[in-house]
């Protein structure tokens, strides 16, 4: 019987028996797929070969309809414990996606990756907004929870413990990011995801070994000792395009490497045998490097999985340390967390990588302006939790809370106020949970496309948004926070969840009566 998932990766770090190659499949929009070209025929062939540890199941993958990956799934029953779904936040909210982990424990799949997932490209009957009631911080929070034991309101009062699952998730984490201000952001909150209750990591797509590496690198530096599955992709001339132009978030392919690819694809065959080696050159440099697995995606022919893999295994040990080398494609000016590439001679060198003396001169940039600065000024004068006039201010709001006309009128009148000047100043929609403070005064529930209140998603590219329309709120919270030395106070922040029964409430009265998410961030300083 073929080892599950979970335990092909505790053997492959623990044990160092065997290096196993997951498979992705893609589902279709639309039922006409039949026959051979069926993803149900592709997963059972690739699911039968020792070759393919697992396959991975997306789920509306680049913000397109599809049918569901556990539609899939449950054509596969025999292989429950090879299979790892692909849960994302655009499509439901924390109701649903609850639901769907109800869903997929009962009928035995525990292997789940975790993302928030695509803006939406397309809808019926037109384009469909994403829903991200929580991201993916969120949502490996709630999995934990579920693994624990949910606690949820019982029917007698009182709160009672359901069964606890045991879901072994992963995470997603996209290292290829030219500038610091996205590239920081990314690995910080990969730590975040990582305490919220994620054990293994994959990284996005990109065609530079040396940031693979770093991510490992910068595990190591945290004391996180994670698997991490090497992420490949096998390209085509067409696909290669799309990477490069960035209409697929989350996948890289820099200026040169597409000149390369353009070159071989003039040859007889397309390009294909110089796509194949590139995959299976991937496959060995992660070997190489210590990673638990590799995860081979962009085919949809088994014979086509095996080959490359079968091409992987007859490098020989040293070989990668080459490979590594030559698959390194950088973006023009490529920021890197660490100086300097370390000697390829051990894979797993214990002697610590030195930091970019860069993070460790704060900038002064367009983003440190007058308005930021006041903005601080005002929250550390009237918000700050122990500080200043908040413990006025509170007992002001603490007054204004009697049920009397006076009283009544008198906060009416203040969040009247409230609502005017914070929706002039930072675009507020009065979600009556503010998160201001928490991204450098950009509110996420307006300036981000995504909702992101733990950090930033994995689809900007050069500090732009994955929309497009506007920069990455993340990119500007991260140059502001580092100018003023604390951005690092990011990394151990707990969980931010926002809670919709908020929504039209004064965020200042919730603010002091201690109904926002600030409540659980005080008590984390305190437990301190």
């Amino acid at each position: 019987m073929k080892s599950s998932f979970s335990e092909k990766i505790q053997e492959s770090i623990f044990l160092n028996r065997c290096f196993p190659v997951g498979a992705e499949v893609v589902t279709s929009r639309g039922i006409s797929v039949r026959g051979d070209s069926s993803p149900v025929v592709l997963a059972r062939e690739l699911l039968s070969d020792d070759r393919i540890s697992w396959v991975s199941i997306t789920d509306n993958p680049g913000g397109n309809p599809m049918l569901p990956a556990d539609w899939l799934a449950g054509q596969l029953t025999e292989f429950t414990h090879n299979i790892v779904l692909h849960l994302a936040c655009k499509d439901y909210n924390r109701a649903g996606l609850e639901s769907n982990l109800w869903r997929y424990a009962a009928e035995g799949f525990n292997n789940i990756l975790v993302l928030s997932g695509d803006l939406p490209v397309t809808g019926y009957p037109k384009l469909a907004s994403g829903v991200f009631d929580m991201d993916s911080v969120g949502l490996l929070d709630m999995v934990t929870s579920m693994n624990h034991g949910l606690p949820v309101p019982s029917r007698r009062c009182g709160t009672e413990t359901l069964t606890p699952t045991v879901f072994f998730s992963g995470c997603v984490v996209n290292p290829f990011k030219q500038n610091e201000n996205e590239l920081i952001p990314q690995y910080y909150k990969l730590v975040r995801k990582i305490h919220a209750g994620a054990v293994w990591v994959l990284p996005q797509l990109g065609y530079d070994m040396r940031k693979f590496r770093e991510v490992k690198q910068f595990l190591h530096s945290q004391n996180l000792n994670v698997p991490m599955i090497g992420n490949v992709y096998v390209l085509t001339k067409t696909v290669a395009k799309m990477f490069n132009s960035g209409k697929l978030a989350g996948c890289v392919v820099s200026n040169r490497l597409l000149e390369e690819i353009e070159k071989y694809s003039t040859g007889q065959d397309k390009g294909k045998q110089y796509f194949r080696e590139l995959a299976a050159k991937q496959l060995a440099v992660f070997k190489g490097l210590g990673f638990a697995a590799g995860y081979l995606g962009g085919i949809t022919k088994p014979e086509s999985f095996f080959e490359i893999i079968e091409q992987s295994n007859q490098y020989s040990g040293n070989d990668w340390k080459q490979f590594y080398q030559e698959i390194q494609f950088p973006q023009p000016n490529e920021f890197y967390l660490f100086e300097t590439d370390f000697s390829t001679e051990s894979g797993n060198s214990s002697l610590p990588p030195t930091l970019n003396l860069n993070l460790k001169n704060p900038q002064k940039t367009k983003n440190i302006n007058l308005f930021y600065r006041f903005s601080r000024l005002v929250h550390a004068i009237a918000f700050h939790r122990d500080h200043g006039l908040y413990s006025t201010m509170k007992t002001i709001f603490l007054f204004l809370n009697k049920n009397n006309s006076f009283c009544r009128f008198c906060f009416r009148l203040i969040h009247q106020i409230e609502k005017d000047v914070k929706h002039l100043f930072y675009g507020c929609t009065d979600c009556g949970d503010c998160g201001l403070p928490d991204t450098a005064y950009l509110c996420p529930m307006n300036s981000c496309s995504k909702n992101m209140r733990n950090g930033p998603c994995g689809g900007s590219s050069k500090s732009r948004c994955e929309s497009n329309d506007k920069d990455c709120i993340w990119t500007i919270a991260y140059d502001r926070l580092k100018y003023f030395n604390e951005f690092d106070d990011f990394i151990n922040s707990p969980v931010i969840t926002y809670n919709a029964a908020l929504k039209g409430t004064s965020a200042w009265s919730n603010l002091y009566h201690d109904r926002d998410h600030n409540a659980n961030l005080s008590k984390t300083q305190e437990n301190k």
